[in-house]
């Protein structure tokens, strides 16, 4: 089997926030890849990291408070990171596009559509305003929007949710990109709209070979749309593994919990599972593993210091001490 090429890889990436007080590590020490053509899912609950962590390959968190404090983010071998404005601006939009969570809030509610579709073609290539509006038509056809022609003269505010994250998506593959950032694009949607997006976004990716950054606190998405999967927590990276592996035969503690917390075929019980506790905020952190504190198997060792990664096979990678025990008393 041929091993695929890497189109991104992040290594050790640290982004801080800071104010007069304290320095909050809201990323802290992530490294992963993704390769050409596949889907890479990020889960995790809400303030594990997932969204900062991929906001911070573009630089997209703009504030005085923001420190890249180290690691490096390489697309195409290049390290954003080290980009200047202008560099970044070309990168932006047209080799990496973003899906954001909220297309209300992403979308200008004083253009219509059609200006802002035509504007990402503008920005990035020499194209008439006439190719511009035929190649708008062309790709708002492609996510299934009825009549396009009079979608382009709409305001985002008179469209439902499905089909202001349709266009979304449009917006996202109109410049071709090489990587699709989709942040949560289905969190605010029905089930059954979630389900035509979901079938979208495979059948789309299908067509352009793109590569997409996946982020969500749903499994059940992941499950469906995911080729491999990055397990945040506390700002660190738990577990890599493809997803069947991932579902399977979770490792860390925090995977299991999550998995197991999942209404399922066989449920019979009167209440679901629950991972005790909260997600620790920012400005207090545990030592050592972050997950600790929620662990039914914490030790000493969880307190001090976080674990090396483990692999195990094909990719599978996991950061526990508990795990690593359990394979010194196999060895």
């Amino acid at each position: 089997m041929k091993q695929q090429e890497t189109l991104l890889s992040i290594q050790n990436l640290k982004t801080y926030f800071e104010n007069e007080k304290e320095v909050l590590k809201a990323v802290d020490d992530v490294s992963f890849e993704v390769k050409k053509g596949e889907t890479l899912g990020i889960v995790g609950e809400s303030g594990c990291g997932k969204s900062i962590t991929c906001m911070s390959i573009l630089k997209l968190i703009q504030s005085p408070n923001v420190r890249y404090e180290g690691g490096q983010i390489l697309f195409e071998g290049k390290n954003t990171l080290e980009m200047s404005e202008k560099e970044l601006r070309q990168l932006r939009g047209k080799d990496i596009s973003v899906i954001f969570q909220e297309p209300m809030t992403a979308l200008n509610p004083l253009y219509t559509i059609g200006n802002q579709m035509k504007e990402a073609l503008k920005v990035h290539q020499k194209i008439s305003g006439k190719e511009a509006q035929k190649k708008c038509i062309e790709y708002l056809k492609r996510v299934k929007i009825p009549m396009p022609e009079d979608m382009m003269f709409r305001y985002p505010f008179s469209l439902s949710g499905g089909m202001r994250q349709r266009v979304m998506i449009a917006m996202a593959l109109i410049t071709a990109p090489k990587l699709i950032i989709a942040d949560e694009p289905t969190t605010a949607l029905d089930v059954t709209i979630q389900a035509q997006i979901l079938d979208l976004m495979n059948e789309l990716k299908a067509e352009t070979q793109s590569s997409y950054i996946f982020i969500t606190h749903d499994l059940g998405v992941i499950s469906e749309i995911a080729d491999r999967v990055v397990v945040m927590y506390g700002g660190k990276v738990c577990e890599v593994a493809c997803t069947e592996q991932l579902f399977e035969h979770p490792l860390h503690p925090y995977t299991i919990g999550l998995i197991q917390s999942r209404p399922g075929e066989n449920f019979n019980e009167d209440r679901l599972p629950v991972i005790p506790g909260n997600v620790p905020s920012l400005n207090n952190k545990p030592e050592g593993c972050p997950f600790h504190p929620r662990c039914p198997y914490a030790s000493e060792e969880c307190k001090k210091e976080f674990p090396k990664g483990q692999e195990t096979q094909d990719g599978h990678q996991v950061f526990c001490w508990n795990y690593l025990k359990g394979q010194a008393q196999r060895g």
